[in-house]
């Protein structure tokens, strides 16, 4: 079938609204987060961690993959069209965890206390409630 200038337009919002939704991409985000920042208790404390505390142990290439992973969230949040100044917030977040993070000891505990997932999931959800104002 082709496509005539006059349909192009029609068939652009029958793929716009088969897009998942922005719940569906908050959802995505909440998963990611709540995965590297708060999956698990540590024993004998109520304090939870996630994977990225422990994936930063590992000398060297750890912080890097946890960085990887949590740019999930801001190319997420840029998918769903928040604002420059948001992307920049979250971006800003992650090069300090990535920064700190990469300190022995030290970054490792700040991986821990730090949580920038949940901070970019804040921010996101803080946009996505102005937006539907």
């Amino acid at each position: 079938m082709r496509v005539t200038p006059a349909r192009a337009p029609q068939a652009f919002e029958i793929l716009k609204a088969a897009a998942p939704s922005h719940s569906d991409a908050l959802r995505r985000m909440e998963v990611v987060a709540n995965l590297l920042d708060t999956a698990f208790v540590l024993p004998g404390t109520h304090r939870r961690i996630g994977i990225d505390a422990i994936i930063g142990l590992v000398p060297g290439i750890g912080d890097v993959i946890t960085t990887l992973l949590s740019t999930y969230i801001i190319w997420e949040a840029r998918n769903l069209g928040l604002s420059r100044l948001a992307i920049g917030r979250m971006m800003a977040n992650l090069a300090l965890h990535a920064s700190i993070g990469a300190l022995p000891v030290v970054g490792d505990i700040f991986d821990a206390l730090f949580r920038v997932n949940q901070r970019n999931l804040r921010i996101v959800r803080s946009q996505l409630d102005r937006a539907s104002r």
